[in-house]
């Protein structure tokens, strides 16, 4: 493939399709099983999809938004949007009424398309709230009452519309160019008001040129992908679509992330991309099945990982005895690991924020291949990426193919190529300060090793500055406690203060068995000030501090009385915590914890 000759994303579908015809491409679950849609009936629908919506007076330039879940016609809407030479506006599923009036009215969106009733019943008052968007589009059959401020279309109506016409579809979209805008992808809004990402079709198919380079080294042959984070996402959106296209790889979208596990041994897919948390959580989950095991399989399971820990860290360091040891590990251990993950998989790639070094050593130690990657929306997304046959762990890798990184003076990690984006919609000023000279300042802090590694310290704007003038990473301590079994999730802060304090969510099967045991409530919010449960968490945060700095350790904490979740807008739709959220809930408490201490 010739990632830097393609004119378009559409492009490089058509041409594919064409190829590939009736080969299996999408895979849902309808009726308990997985149904397949094939490249040449993706391309019909597409065609239809396209020409209806140009029908309904779609031009060139028009802003579409897109709503729903991952499913095969998520995929069809958005090529379908491009192929108009419109510009697709995902939004998250997660999204508020507020949320999605306030991405409609900001991108101007003069249509959206909807997956159904659920869904509707967000989008629909907050698109009759906007003065552009007067056309909502549902793919499944749903109960709506028209209301006059916009005209609603079912699916099956506007693919109609579009088969009565003739097929000028790829007429129409050989006029696009590679810089033409092809998405406006809204960040996720960790620090404050979301802001319209504008990429073009060469935007992404840079990133999708780096990544094939990156994974050739597998032997790319017939790939299968798993989809479960949001389409939507950036991330997702070049990895888990653009790239199996250009792959011609086959795409099966999991039910939900909850039966990710379950998914993952039916599909059996030979690479898969996911943010730390997932991992975090399946690390979590192996460690208490283990501690469940009889005596012999534990140290059995701590053998394995052991000697592929050493095998990594120490290439040719393995004794006979070990490496005898460590095939009999491989047969009775590793092998069932890597069947709960469908038995196939060429690697697993983390992105989307900072994977803890610890994490991945053991899935690797375990013969699960996993490699660190680093990016941002702003760059279409992937930066960085470790390379198969030199990953170090505690890096996020050198820059993919196309990209320059360099840092700044202040730390910053400075990046320039064709992945970067055109500028934040109706944002000229923004634009201007994160792009200077060509170069994207992406907030991050980092530094480039002899090899061109690069490794994050911390974002430039959630680095803690101590009342003492001390810079202290509030992601690296976090990192430390999620890592341990009883801890979930937790945010650390100190900022102008003399030392850091944490808050902290338990792990919910911990918390579970821990109440049990005590006789407690298993409630979070009546154990949140249980001073018994104080005391068990008081004994983890000792642990962490033993293997941090002076400055690093933690002073006081106080438990959560919930969970961060995406519902309660503590976290973003791809598991990272919002700071800003979080602070205004439970900032006054936490501010409380620098108190004169208890006696």
């Amino acid at each position: 493939m010739d990632y830097q000759a393609l004119r378009s994303i559409p492009a490089l579908f058509f041409s594919q399709a064409a190829k590939l015809g009736d080969q299996p491409f999408l895979w849902a679950k309808r009726d308990g099983a997985y149904r397949r849609t094939t490249w040449a009936e993706t391309d019909a629908a597409v065609r239809r999809l396209s020409k209806g919506l140009r029908e309904l007076g779609i031009e060139p330039g028009d802003r579409v938004a897109l709503v729903s879940e991952n499913r095969p016609e998520w995929m069809i809407a958005d090529l379908a949007i491009m192929s108009a030479r419109a510009i697709t506006v995902p939004a998250y599923t997660t999204n508020t009424e507020s949320d999605h009036r306030h991405i409609l009215a900001d991108s101007e969106a003069k249509a959206v398309i909807v997956s159904g009733d659920q869904l509707l019943k967000q989008v629909l008052p907050a698109a009759s709230k906007v003065p552009t968007c007067k056309i909502v589009i549902a793919m499944d059959e749903v109960e709506i009452h028209q209301v006059h401020e916009v005209s609603f279309y079912p699916w099956g109506e506007v693919l109609s519309r579009g088969a009565a016409l003739p097929d000028d579809v790829e007429a129409l979209e050989a006029e696009a160019k590679r810089g033409d805008v092809c998405c406006f992808i809204y960040t996720s809004g960790t620090g404050g008001t979301p802001k319209g990402v504008m990429l073009s079709h060469g935007n992404i198919l840079c990133n999708c040129l780096g990544a094939y380079d990156l994974l050739k080294s597998y032997g790319l042959s017939h790939e299968i992908f798993i989809s479960f984070l949001p389409l939507s996402h950036s991330y997702e959106h070049t990895a888990g679509e653009v790239l199996p296209i250009s792959l011609g790889a086959e795409i099966y979208f999991a039910e939900s992330v909850e039966t990710l596990l379950s998914n993952l041994g039916e599909v059996r897919p030979t690479l898969m991309t996911a943010v730390p948390r997932l991992y975090e959580t399946m690390y979590q989950r192996i460690q208490r099945q283990i501690s469940k095991e009889k005596p012999f399989r534990q140290r059995l399971f701590a053998l394995a990982e052991r000697l592929g820990r050493k095998r990594f860290l120490e290439p040719g360091s393995l004794t006979l005895w070990e490496r005898l040891l460590d095939v009999v590990c491989d047969r009775l251990v590793r092998t069932k690991v890597r069947a709960r993950f469908g038995g196939r998989l060429k690697a697993m790639v983390s992105g989307g924020a900072a994977l803890n070094p610890d994490i991945g050593l053991f899935f690797t130690a375990l013969g699960l291949r996993i490699m660190q990657g680093y990016g941002q929306t702003e760059a279409s997304p992937v930066i960085c990426a470790n390379r198969p046959q030199k990953n170090k762990m505690h890096t996020v890798g050198p820059p993919l193919t196309g990209v320059e990184v360099r840092i700044a003076e202040d730390g910053e990690i400075l990046v320039r190529g064709e992945l970067v984006m055109q500028g934040y919609w109706k944002q000229p000023e923004a634009t201007a300060r994160a792009i200077q000279d060509g170069w994207l300042h992406t907030g991050d802090i980092g530094e480039l090793d002899e090899d061109g590694y690069l490794t994050i310290t911390d974002r430039k704007k959630d680095i803690v500055v101590l009342s003492g003038g001390d810079n202290i990473s509030p992601a690296r301590v976090e990192s430390f406690l999620t890592l341990q079994p009883e801890i979930a999730q937790a945010m650390v802060v100190g900022d102008k203060r003399p030392h850091l304090v944490a808050l902290l969510v338990p792990d919910p099967d911990w918390l579970h068995e821990w109440a049990r045991g005590s006789g407690k409530p298993r409630d979070l919010a009546s154990l949140s000030e249980d001073e018994d449960l104080r005391n068990a968490l008081s004994k983890v945060v000792e642990r962490v501090n033993g293997g941090l700095s002076n400055l690093e350790k933690l002073r006081r904490f106080m438990i959560s009385p919930e969970r961060f979740t995406v519902e309660n807008e503590m976290l973003t739709p791809t598991m990272k915590i919002r700071r800003h959220v979080i602070r205004g809930s439970f900032g006054e408490a936490l501010d409380a914890l620098y108190g004169p201490a208890k006696h």
